[in-house]
């Protein structure tokens, strides 16, 4: 048995043994003799690959893994996302001069020898003997192309990586086999396509489609003869060659390869001369992938395509096989996205809001009666910079959201007022509504167990002039917190779940809303995308659907695959929608919403604002366009008094001031054009109210008044972190900023 060298490395004679080895192997092959399982080199041996005829008879050749591109819903691309830059092409698509450069320095004799090159072999051997080493490999083109499609099966993993390249008999064996199959199955020509659209050439490019627009910024078929003979050079080593951090090693080998062009007769030496003087001429593309890359602000809503992708079971019934897709790619995802809500969207938001801004903006835009959505942005930019973000704060947690969403203020109060009318509560109720008064007693709770007020939890209006009674139309226009405190105290809790169940809202991490009566002024977080689909349920006269980002997708071959559908479903009566249409409309007329009214078209929403204003809301809605933009902090620790949002100094942020603007001009742009059709209003008269000498209603002896009600010293919490709301215990969650809600 010969010695191993001091070094450690195989003396040349055992090189020499090993290739002769395979090269035996091979003529085994080539004579079609089957293996045994064991026998004088061991191939039954731990660690070492089963009888040839036991390997599966058929190469599986995954489809390649390439650019996935998401489109707006009239074509126009949005963004480029891929886990490998690649684009198939045809070889009719390649130049000629790279078919001929790559098979000149990888396999020269690739036309003439079949999958297995014995001439090349024993070459190989001779070369590696006399050096001492393995200066020179004996794989053939097709064996290099099986090898690679080991490799992308084994994508990025770093175990199965490892399996595809070990530099084992047992994986040679398999490249012979396949590559025998290949060649009967294929032919040259399309061993050769394949190859060239499989192998890397660096700087993240794969294919040499994505190479020539990296190094060169045009198409494969364009590719001149030095430029060819550069990226056919990359390929043994694009670290080594890598033209971009090494010009000089890449210009060496790009000669070498023009210099065996010219002995293979595929150009002349006077052609490989003259060409080996030029400079490499690159012109650099950098690498454009992922949601960063998304054009008129749409990083997010990118992101949120690649979340519904990664997480609906329509596209894979695992996580690992839904990532498996996405990743190989290929796609094109033409989604609801709408160019002129979205630039609307965007340049509201930079009008209003600053990227530098000590808060920040989101808004989305919903299409009532299909869920799609139209629009979504805001004002801290996608990216990993300052004053970037990668959290969609439109969205919920599980999509790449914020953590808990947004206390949405008094915009939650409409869903009571729905869930009131449901019923049988009349459109005329009038409460007596004072300034201050404690929560209810007890509330009704759907599992029978009545929410108690053990706490003497009190409740305020903004104002001290806002004392009732009030009737409904007034209360929601001006947003009378004791008004819909004594309404949920009537109407229960059970029936505002329910409502919230079918409008789809939920808190910001996913869970169901809690069965207190604060969360009728809004103590909850939850997300923009979630409000504005809940009040296109009123737009649409009672039907809810739930929302979407895809239309299409087509995959490699034009085959096309199934997507997410909206579910739509009746949340309440037309009669009850049109009478929320109708309260809503009041707001906006003559409200807490005035700033946000459009002039030419049927238009209604709500406001909100929470406690020590960390947040304030507008959710508004025409018959074709529903939308919800939020302001804040998206860590609750900004109190919006005596602050400069967007170059605009606010004393004191409504919902209506800083949100309401934003919705009115996003609307505006992407409304423009547009139909303008009517909302089914309906009439609510004033009721008679009880006025003293003086015309201010009346309040003191109201027999329908709680004892202390109007003075706000009994039951009243000084404890409360929320100034005009005193909370039941367990409404606070997790350092979210949770408060109640005015305007």
């Amino acid at each position: 048995m010969g010695k191993k060298r001091s070094g450690g490395g195989l003396s040349p004679t055992q090189q020499a043994a090993k290739f002769l080895g395979v090269s035996v192997l091979a003529g085994a092959v080539l004579a079609g003799i089957a293996l045994p399982a064991a026998g004088a080199l061991g191939l039954a041996a731990k660690g070492s690959v089963e009888g040839f005829d036991e390997i599966p008879a058929n190469l599986k050749q995954p489809p390649l893994s390439q650019r996935t591109t998401i489109l707006d819903n009239k074509g126009g691309a949005i963004a480029t996302v891929y886990s490998r830059d690649r684009t198939v092409v045809p070889l009719k698509n390649i130049s000629p001069y790279m078919q001929k450069a790559l098979v000149a320095i990888e396999d020269s004799r690739f036309y003439e020898h079949g999958a297995v090159d014995l001439k090349g072999i024993l070459r190989a051997i001779n070369e590696n003997a006399q050096s001492g080493g393995v200066a020179q490999g004996a794989s053939t083109l097709t064996q290099q192309y099986v090898k690679n499609v080991f490799m992308e099966e084994a994508g990025d993993d770093p175990t199965k990586l490892a399996q595809a390249t070990q530099q084992t008999i047992g994986r040679k064996i398999r490249e012979l086999k396949y590559a025998i199959q290949l060649e009967d199955k294929l032919g040259k020509k399309r061993i050769l396509a394949n190859y060239l659209n499989i192998t890397y050439f660096g700087e993240q490019a794969y294919g040499v489609e994505a190479a020539s627009q990296r190094y060169f910024s045009k198409s494969a078929k364009n590719l001149t003869m030095e430029e060819s003979a550069m990226l056919a050079g990359i390929v043994q080593s694009p670290s080594r060659y890598d033209p971009v951090n090494d010009a000089e090693e890449a210009t060496k080998r790009r000669n070498v390869v023009l210099q065996r062009m010219a002995e293979t007769h595929d150009i002349s030496q006077d052609e490989a001369d003259r060409a080996k003087e030029k400079p490499l001429g690159l012109k650099i593309s950098r690498p454009q992938n992922g949601c960063i890359t998304a054009v008129k602000g749409a990083g997010f809503f990118c992101d949120y395509v690649r979340e519904v992708f990664l997480t609906d079971p329509v596209f894979g019934k695992t996580k690992e096989a839904r990532a498996k897709l996405w990743n190989r790619g290929g796609l094109r995802v033409q989604t609801t996205l709408d160019p002129q809500t979205q630039e609307s969207v965007q340049a509201s938001i930079k009008d209003h809001v600053y990227q530098t801004d000590k808060v920040a903006t989101a808004a989305t835009f919903v299409e009532p009666g299909t869920g799609k959505i139209l629009g979504m942005g805001q004002s801290k930019p996608y990216g990993f910079g300052k004053n970037e973000t990668q959290i969609n704060y439109s969205v919920n947690r599980q999509m790449s959201g914020s953590n808990f969403g947004f206390p949405t203020g008094s915009t939650f109060k409409p869903f009571l007022a729905a869930a009131a009318l449901e019923q049988g509560t009349p459109v005329t109720k009038s409460y007596p509504a004072p300034y201050r008064m404690p929560y209810p007693k007890s509330v009704q709770t759907c599992s029978g167990k009545p929410w108690v007020n053990n706490g003497g939890f009190t409740v305020e209006n903004e104002n001290e002039s806002e004392r009732g009674p009030y009737a409904l139309k007034e209360a929601m226009a001006k947003s009378i917190n004791t008004y819909f405190v004594q309404m949920i105290g009537d109407t229960g809790m059970c029936p505002v779940m329910d409502m919230a169940d079918k409008l789809g809202v939920v808190q910001g991490n996913g869970d169901k809303l809690p069965e207190v009566p604060a969360i009728v002024l809004g103590s909850k977080g939850i997300s923009p995308l979630t409000m504005a689909s809940a009040y296109a349920a009123f737009a649409n006269r009672g039907t809810y659907c739930t929302p979407v980002a895809i239309e299409s997708i087509t995959a490699p071959g034009d085959k096309s695959l199934p997507v997410p559908k909206s579910s739509c479903s009746r949340a309440m009566t037309t009669k009850t929608a049109d009478a929320i249409n109708t309260l809503l409309s009041g707001v906006i007329d003559s409200g807490t919403g005035k700033e946000a009214g459009l002039t030419d078209r049927d238009n209604a929403g709500k406001t909100g604002t929470t406690d020590s204003r960390k947040n304030a809301w507008f959710v508004g809605y025409t018959p074709n366009l529903s939308g919800a933009v939020w302001v804040g902090s998206a860590l609750q620790n900004v109190e919006m008094e005596n602050i400069t949002i967007g170059g605009q100094y606010q004393p004191k942020v409504f919902g209506g001031q800083v949100p309401g603007p934003i919705w009115r001009d996003a609307m505006v742009g992407a409304l423009s054009g547009k139909p303008s059709p009517d909302f089914n209003l309906i009439d609510i008269p004033d009721p008679d109210k009880d006025r003293g000498p003086d015309g201010d209603r009346g309040q003191d002896g109201d027999p329908n008044q709680d004892p202390g009600q109007g003075d706000g010293s009994p039951g009243s919490n000084p404890k409360s972190p929320f100034p005009g709301i005193s909370l039941p215990p367990g409404v606070l969650g997790g350092g979210n900023g949770h408060g109640g809600g005015h305007r």
